[in-house]
């Protein structure tokens, strides 16, 4: 395994996708990994750099079949894979003493009878789930640590979970009635092919979807029960933007009547003062997706309209960087002790 001088060997299970090819965009240029292995079985042999032109002159490696990837001889491997995945492999690599980074849905939810009931599969090693970490640094930076499993949160998950944390820890608002009205863009399905993904379907239009039951949805209530300490009521509606990257929570709290006069503002800054990826703006600001571009900074503003009961979160973030591969490898750097900015300092892209 990687010493303090060493470079982490990383492996990437899954590497044709828009999470892998972000992943190989942020390890190529961390100054403590090694890419040693990326698979593929359709695209076996085909150069990375090939596929992604970016890479050219970064990644030298060509993709591997799984089963000839030596995954085992890596120090870390990310699946940035479909759900289902991970949990077939991952009891092989812990056992050659591989540390996973799940990128999927494997190993977010601990009720495997809700994992099951939207995901459509029955879970292949509920032992190794009950161990693994929900990889949320900013709550879990301890066990993240120290884990062997890390399940990556959900894009949005993570801006609705960091947007409420710092309300649900002081217990100052009501949990039956939260609303998350959430936008991605179009990046966030996947690079498949898919009718509503086309460009001529999302171009020019702007839709909500899954209205009735979103898979993040069970997610994020699991997440927010435990800070709050009991169940929380959440309506979440997510909405697809015709743009492709970025993500857009605006997310509504009504204020406990005992908590009125509280400085919502001070509570954020204080809670989030030494997260280097949180950036709190001043009071009344409107965040912008382009803000956050291809960084893994995720941003928040706070609004109360007139003072009053009802307090407004909004919160940004690349759906790729801070909503999946930057945040896999911000993981990464917590398991190896590492700065958790290391390979991560980019500044956002603007225009």
């Amino acid at each position: 395994m990687a010493s303090s001088s060493a470079p982490i060997k990383v492996g990437i299970v899954g590497g044709t996708g828009y999470t892998g090819v972000e992943l190989l965009r942020l390890l190529s240029a961390h100054p403590n990994a090694k890419l040693h292995a990326i698979t593929s079985r359709k695209e076996e042999g085909m150069p990375v750099a090939d596929m992604f032109p970016n890479l050219r002159g970064h990644v030298d490696l060509a993709f591997s079949a799984p089963e000839n990837a030596a995954l085992s001889e890596c120090d870390v491997v990310f699946f940035a894979t479909p759900h289902g995945v991970a949990m077939g492999q991952a009891r092989a690599l812990i056992e050659a003493g591989v540390k996973v980074i799940d990128l999927a849905a494997d190993f977010r939810l601990q009720d495997t009878a809700v994992f099951e009931k939207w995901y459509k599969m029955a879970h292949a090693c509920p032992d190794v789930l009950k161990d693994s970490v929900y990889g949320l640094v900013e709550l879990n930076r301890e066990k993240v640590a120290g884990a062997q499993v890390i399940g990556n949160p959900g894009c949005y998950p993570t801006t609705v979970i960091l947007g409420l944390t710092p309300l649900l820890e002081k217990g100052l608002v009501k949990l039956d009635n939260i609303i998350a009205d959430c936008k991605s863009g179009v990046s966030g399905a996947g690079r498949k092919t898919e009718v509503g993904s086309l460009f001529s379907e999302a171009s020019d239009n702007f839709k909500a979807y899954a209205v009735s039951g979103h898979r993040h949805h069970p997610e994020i209530v699991e997440q927010l029960g435990k800070i709050a300490g009991q169940p929380v009521d959440l309506t979440f509606v997510p909405h697809l933007v015709p743009m492709i990257r970025g993500m857009l929570s605006t997310i509504y709290v009504k204020i406990k009547p005992e908590a009125l006069d509280t400085d919502f503002q001070a509570l954020y800054e204080q809670r989030y003062q030494n997260e280097a990826f949180i950036d709190v703006m001043p009071a009344g600001s409107l965040p912008e997706t382009r803000s956050v571009r291809a960084s893994n900074q995720l941003r928040i503003a706070l609004h109360r309209p007139g003072n009053g009961d009802t307090l407004i979160v909004v919160v940004v973030q690349d759906n790729l960087v801070k909503g999946a591969a930057g945040q896999a490898v911000q993981n990464m750097n917590v398991l190896f002790g590492l700065a958790e900015q290391t390979g991560l300092n980019q500044v956002a892209i603007l225009p």
